[in-house]
């Protein structure tokens, strides 16, 4: 569905610092409660100027960190990242982008760039202010090496339960590049543009106009195809550098390699999107919702969305409950072009329904398919050749649990 790149390798432990050129470190500042082996600030730096791109919130309240930097992006150029955890820096009135300004000024001097080409990504509570005097004395202890995407990776959390990391090598001509990066997300995670933070980096080089709509391409069939739990935060960031260091001729949307490199881009931000979903608040179990066979691919991506949301369809996933009239009446709802005679649904390769009509299957096989980590809903709507998928996980008691007490 998403195309696959016979050259493509997974970089064994790879993460946003396996592209040459980029070096990150973090440390724990205290904006988080202390823990054994926490991290809470952290930052990204490619060693030579880079292309940036970057896709946020379309929540209407934003972070002050999200509007520095989207300012700061819509320039096309950008060298660092930083990031904090524990504090969204949002809704504190003007003194948010006041902190913003001051941490980037304060990073550009310890990296020796102008403040303009320093980003910044927050997460944590809503209504807080960021504690400044906690970030100026964090920010010089953070030692940056070309191994320090995995401290990243664990600088970004907040219920996360594990770390989000990748990378992947492929060829752009003669050229062997690679792409990798890391994400935090665990709960108020919806399309647009999924709740998280999002760091991608790669060597090659690459124009900002193109760079930017390869990540909105794939982002919407990624990022934009996770739900856990139908909210979109105030500080959802993504953000792409390429600094060019492979030596490839920059890529421009007319380059013979455009689309590999798409492709490859589009399988990063998927794997990074299903673990995601797979690290919801409380979840024991991946969904996956496959729609093919739809009107169009907007159809299959809102089809899919709809199916994979469903609090209904969640928690009988949880309890290996094979009620999957709860499947059919979220696609109903969808506002997806559907034909019921026309629809077959798939339970883990098991056919539930086929031709509109359900088709005799014994209940506790399908429970014991169920009672795995991941449960897969595959829906052919028989109407034409869109395809899509979206992620969510199961419903739990412990999500209610995690929220009901999130800042007690």
């Amino acid at each position: 569905m998403n195309g696959a790149i016979e050259a493509i390798e997974w970089v064994p432990e790879g993460t946003v610092t396996s592209p040459a050129g980029f070096l990150a470190g973090a440390t724990y500042a205290g904006l988080k409660t202390y823990g054994q082996n926490k991290l809470d600030l952290g930052v990204l730096v490619s060693e030579r100027p880079s292309s940036v791109a970057g896709v946020f919130t379309t929540n209407v309240i934003r972070s002050a960190s999200v509007v520095l930097s989207q300012l700061r992006v819509a320039s096309g150029s950008a060298r660092a990242v930083v990031v904090n955890s524990g504090c969204a820096n949002a809704c504190v009135g003007d003194q948010g982008m006041k902190d913003a300004v001051e941490t980037t000024a304060l990073a550009a001097i310890q990296l020796g760039l102008p403040s303009r080409e320093v980003l910044f990504c927050s997460t944590g509570i809503i209504g807080v202010e960021l504690p400044m005097a906690l970030i100026r004395g964090g920010l010089p202890k953070v030692q940056l090496s070309s191994g320090g995407g995995h401290g990243l990776a664990r600088a970004m959390m907040t219920t996360d339960t594990h770390p989000k990391e990748v990378a992947v090598t492929f060829y752009l001509g003669d050229k062997k590049v690679t792409l990798g990066g890391v994400c935090k997300g665990s709960g108020m995670i919806h399309p647009n543009m999924a709740t998280m933070l999002c760091l991608l980096a790669t060597d090659a080089a690459v124009d900002p106009q193109f760079l930017q709509r390869a990540l909105k391409t794939s982002v919407d069939l990624s990022f934009n195809q996770v739900t856990v739990d139908g909210d979109t935060s105030t500080n959802d960031s993504l953000i792409l550098l390429a600094n060019g260091v492979a030596g490839n001729p920059p890529l421009t949307a007319d380059s013979p390699d455009a689309d590999t490199f798409q492709i490859a881009l589009n399988n990063v931000c998927v794997f990074l999107a299903r673990e995601l979903a797979g690290d919801g608040e409380g979840a024991t179990k991946l969904i996956t919702v496959m729609v093919e066979g739809a009107a169009s691919v907007l159809d299959a991506r809102l089809a899919a969305r709809v199916v994979a949301g469903s609090a209904l369809v969640r928690t009988a996933v949880h309890g290996n409950d094979p009620n999957w009239g709860r499947v059919l009446a979220a696609l109903g709802r969808s506002g997806a072009q559907v034909e019921e005679r026309k629809v077959a649904l798939f339970v883990n390769q098991i056919c539930i329904m086929e031709g509109g009509a359900p088709i005799p299957f014994f209940k506790e096989a399908v429970v014991a398919a169920m009672n795995t980590p991941e449960v897969v809903f595959r829906l052919s709507l028989g109407l034409g050749d869109g395809e899509a998928s979206a992620w969510s996980c199961d419903l739990t008691e412990e999500y209610v649990t995690i929220n009901s007490a999130y800042t007690t």
